[in-house]
């Protein structure tokens, strides 16, 4: 007797979700139980969650040859998402469930041994794959049904396997799952504000023509100065993300494994790494390459704090995904292309006792391990970072009146505002391509003065005469300018790390 079915599913890729049939095959013969399908140690355990899962929840499974076939079989197969669908395979095999039933729906879910379905990473990737396959929908942990129904396919929430036979002998119907709240998201928004920061006006204003027009940042000043605090502020002037962007950035982090209690990632995200992170780390990699952290900071903030005391190596790979907006992971038989347009942070100490300018400490570092501890940091990344400015210690006095500050929602306002000047351009100014320049950024005679002026004098790079002039631009769309001014470049000009120094 041989008994035979199929039933779909979906295997992470990247961020991506990638259509896995499971197929079934009960036969008389010795009780054996095999996966094939190129499957990872993860899924070639599941043979005994299975088989506990099923009798568990009040089945039958007889001592008969069971093989299991995940197409295709190129692709490598991991973790414990494929448990549901093996396991509604066997029993749609053996009759206990209509195979007529399971046609159309992607199952997903890892069991345990009780016949419980637990969480599984990506699944929103799954629910999109869903629908862009025209099927019926998608069968999930309950723990994921929120992030799946923001795909708009219809979603069935399980919590043990006995839910899905109930679901396919019965047709209940899709759950109504939550999607996207205004007032959850409104509440989401509430960050850390920019007014609970005492003086540093400097650094508020490079903060927010950096949030304007998406530049990159150094900050450079002594312990204490306030360089975390301020950057830890920057997402609560940046725009706050769009439906699209919800959806990208809630992929990217079920694809790695970070969403928790149904959540769904509202709010821009910022991620400091540690300076002890590894390249793939940073990167992402894996031998199945998974998110690294310019991925996770997709449409947010990727603070590096301690920047000479990253690895060079690491820092110098960083070189494409801050120009090109991806990051490409290769392996020997296949690569990924991950997003992360982020927007970079940096901070860090002017010497290595961190004390060269301050007001009140000594600094005891020689000239020659000065230039050794900033020349860690490379030319071309310094001059991939728009903004470089000089964080001074605040004074007491700043402290002890605590002058009213302007509040982050005031400073998102003129940031929105210059933002979608931007956006009738069709491009975000830290992203101008060299073609579109002189378009975009015209500028007045007594500004291209100034700037010539500044390159003669300073040495400045022509990738640095460039981000000058994006900058500008940056200024003048803040006072909702269509031309730059020689104030708007005298601005500009003195965030360069030849000048502001």
């Amino acid at each position: 007797m041989i008994m035979l079915s199929t039933v779909y599913s979906a295997a992470l890729w990247g961020t991506d979700a990638l259509s896995v049939t499971v197929e079934a095959h009960v036969q008389n013969g010795l009780p054996s139980f095999n996966i094939v399908g190129l499957p990872d140690n993860a899924v070639k355990e599941s043979r005994e969650r299975v088989r506990s899962a099923i009798i568990n929840s009040g089945f039958e499974l007889p001592p008969r040859r069971i093989t299991i076939n995940l197409a295709p079989a190129d692709i490598k197969k991991e973790g414990g998402i494929f448990d549901l669908p093996i396991a509604v395979a066997i029993l749609t095999a053996l009759d206990a469930i209509p195979a007529e039933k399971t046609a159309g729906l992607i199952f997903c879910g890892e069991l345990g041994l009780d016949g419980t379905v637990r969480p599984v990473k990506g699944v929103i990737s799954s629910a999109f794959l869903a629908r862009e396959m025209e099927l019926k929908g998608i069968v999930c942990p309950a723990e994921n049904a929120r992030e799946a129904g923001l795909s708009d396919a219809a979603v069935w929430p399980v919590t043990c396997l006995n839910d899905v036979v109930k679901i396919c002998l019965f047709d209940a119907p899709p759950a109504q799952t939550k999607g996207f709240d205004s007032r959850e998201l409104a509440c989401a928004n509430q960050e850390a504000d920019m007014a609970e920061i005492t003086g540093q006006e400097l650094g508020k204003r490079a903060l927010e023509i950096a949030a304007a027009g998406g530049h990159n940042m150094l900050m450079i000043g002594p312990p204490g100065s306030g360089k975390s605090m301020l950057a830890k502020r920057l997402p609560s002037i940046l725009p706050p993300l769009s439906r699209k962007e919800i959806l990208e950035c809630t992929r990217i982090y079920s694809a790695g494994g970070h969403l928790r209690n149904n959540e769904i990632i509202a709010v821009r995200p910022f991620r400091p790494p540690h300076h002890t992170i590894s390249d793939a780390g940073l990167i992402g990699g894996g031998s199945v390459p998974a998110p690294g952290e310019v991925t996770l900071s997709h449409n947010g903030v990727l603070f590096l704090d301690e920047l000479p005391e990253f690895k060079r190596a690491t820092l110098e790979a960083m070189r494409q995904p801050i120009e090109d907006g991806t990051v490409t992971v290769s392996r020997a038989s296949n690569s990924i292309t991950f997003p992360a347009s982020f927007q970079l942070i940096t901070a860090m100490n002017p010497c290595p006792c961190g004390y060269q300018g301050h007001p009140n400490r000594e600094c005891r570092c020689t000239p020659l391990q000065i230039e050794k501890y900033r020349s860690r940091i490379s030319g071309p990344l310094m001059d991939r970072i728009d903004i470089h400015i000089w964080v001074h210690p605040v004074r007491a006095e700043s402290v002890i009146s605590r002058t009213p500050a302007t509040p982050s929602a005031s400073i998102r306002q003129r940031v929105v505002a210059a933002r979608n000047l931007q956006l009738e351009r069709g491009v975000l100014n830290a992203r101008i391509s060299d073609r579109d320049l002189d378009d975009i950024c015209p500028l007045d005679p007594a500004s291209r003065q100034l700037l010539l002026t500044a390159m003669r004098h300073y040495d400045l790079s022509m990738r640095a005469f460039k981000r000058v002039i994006k900058v500008a631009r940056t200024i003048a769309d803040l006072e909702n300018n269509p031309a730059i001014s020689e104030q708007h470049m005298a601005e500009a000009l003195q965030y360069r790390p030849e000048i502001g120094k």
